[in-house]
C-alpha cells in the first residue's frame, strides 16, 4: 500500500497536464491488465476469500497489488472496489475476472479524476483526457476478448447486466458498439487477436468495417453487426428496441 502512496504523491509533485495524468492512468491499467491476464494464476491466489476485505491496485510503475484498502480515511486516493475476494468461490472464474475488471475500470476513470480535480483542470484539459482514456479499450474489455466473443454466452449469462450487453441500447457515451473498440489506433492494446477481432466487425449489410464514433446495432437473433444507416436505425430509435431483428431475419421470422 505503501507503494501505491508513494506512486500518488509522485504525482501529485509533478504532474499539472492531462497527459501527465493520462501516463499514470495507462501505467495502472497495465499494472491492473496483467493481474487479469498473465498473472491472473497469481491473482487468484492472492484474492483467498479467507482473508480481509482485499482490493486490486495498478500502480503507477505498471505494477499490481492485492491488499487491504488505505487505514486513513479519507485516503490518499480513491480506493478500488472492497472485498473482491468474497466473491471468488462463488463465481465461474471468467465471471469473477470480468467483474473485477469492471469495478477496475471504474477505479481507474475515477482516480484519473481524482488527479484532474486536484490540478484544477478546465473544460477542455478534462476532455482531453478524457478522450485520450477513452482511446484505450477498457480494462473489461481486453479481459473478455471483447465483449462481441461474450454474446455468444447462453442467454448472456456471462455479460451480466454490467456490460449492458447490447452494446446497441447504449447508443452515446462510452458506447462505440461495445465490440468495436477498435483496434486500428490501439497499437498499445498489445492485442494480437485485432486482425481477427476485426473480422467480426463487419457491417452484415454493406460489408464496411467499423469506424469509430458511428452508431452500430447488433441483431439480437443473428448477433451481426451493422451500422445503424444501412438499416435505418438511429440512436434514438434503438434507445426504444427492446429485441432488435436485422431485416433478414425480420422477414424470415415474417414478423417484427
Amino acid at each position: 500500500m505503501d507503494g501505491d502512496g508513494g506512486g500518488a504523491a509522485a504525482v501529485h509533485h509533478h504532474t499539472r497536464s492531462p497527459e501527465d495524468v493520462f501516463r499514470d492512468f495507462r501505467a495502472r491499467r497495465a499494472g491492473i491488465v496483467k493481474a487479469l491476464t498473465t498473472d491472473v494464476e497469481k491473482f487468484y491466489q492472492q484474492c483467498d476469500p479467507e482473508k480481509e476485505n482485499l482490493c486490486l491496485y495498478g500502480l503507477p510503475n505498471e505494477t499490481w497489488e492485492v491488499t487491504l484498502p488505505a487505514e486513513e480515511v479519507p485516503p490518499e486516493l480513491p480506493e478500488p472496489a472492497l472485498g473482491i475476494n468474497f466473491a471468488r468461490d462463488g463465481m465461474i472464474e471468467k465471471d469473477w475476472l470480468s467483474l473485477v475488471a469492471v469495478h477496475s475500470d471504474a477505479w481507474l476513470l475515477s482516480v484519473a479524476f481524482y488527479f484532474g480535480a486536484r490540478f484544477g483542470f478546465d473544460k477542455e484539459a478534462r476532455r482531453r483526457l478524457f478522450t485520450m482514456i477513452n482511446n484505450l479499450p477498457t480494462v473489461y474489455e481486453v479481459v473478455t476478448g471483447v465483449a462481441k466473443k461474450q454474446s455468444k454466452a447462453p442467454n448472456g449469462s456471462s455479460k451480466s447486466s454490467k456490460s449492458n450487453s447490447k452494446p446497441s441500447k447504449q447508443t452515446n457515451s462510452n458506447s462505440k458498439p461495445a465490440k468495436p473498440t477498435h483496434p486500428k489506433e490501439e497499437e498499445d492494446s498489445g492485442h494480437e487477436d485485432a486482425e481477427e477481432e476485426d473480422q467480426a466487425y463487419l457491417c452484415g449489410s454493406c460489408g464496411e468495417s467499423y469506424a469509430n464514433g458511428e452508431f452500430w446495432i447488433c441483431c439480437d437473433v443473428c448477433e451481426k453487426w451493422f451500422h445503424g444507416k444501412c438499416v435505418r436505425i438511429t440512436p434514438a430509435k434503438a434507445e426504444h428496441i427492446k429485441q432488435y431483428k436485422c431485416p433478414s431475419c425480420s422477414t424470415k421470422r415474417s414478423r417484427e
